[in-house]
């Protein structure tokens, strides 16, 4: 039952981060100011699914491999801190900044830069949480170990 959930609530985390970036990614390139504000908030409100997401990802994933010691393991190890801290200290606080400039109608060079990197940030989560569905799909013989 704890692969279930773990799996499950990876897959959640994965799907909403990449939902987040492609609606941003697509807005900024192609939607009004008024569309780019809306998704800002969808995204804030969206947290209220991500963030348990990953706490039980994160939780169950640590429980589960405690006692593992081979290179999957030791690499999903390494890389759940990496994509805790990138969420917390820069994906979140970020998020709620664009918001509240969004919301304000400040489409200035601050946001745009924030921007950047809040798209950046996200996109080294989703490939290192891309890198620990592999593993853990390795782990659970789902797919061929190549090593």
């Amino acid at each position: 039952m704890k692969k279930r959930i773990h799996a499950i609530a990876g897959g959640i985390g994965f799907v909403t981060i990449l939902s987040f970036w492609t609606s941003t990614a697509i807005s900024e390139l192609f939607a009004s100011h008024e569309t780019i504000a809306s998704i800002k908030s969808w995204i804030l409100n969206g947290m209220f699914i991500l963030i348990p997401a990953m706490a039980i990802v994160g939780g169950s994933g640590m429980a589960m491999g405690r006692r593992r010691k081979d290179a999957p393991a030791r690499a999903k190890k390494k890389r759940m801190p990496i994509i805790a801290l990138n969420g917390l200290l820069i994906l979140l606080p970020a998020a709620w900044f664009l918001a509240g400039k969004a919301a304000a109608g400040e489409f200035d060079s601050t946001f745009y830069t924030i921007q950047i990197v809040e798209l950046t940030a996200g996109a080294a989560n989703l490939t290192m949480m891309g890198l620990n569905i592999r593993d853990g799909l390795k782990m659970t013989g789902r797919i061929k170990r190549t090593n």
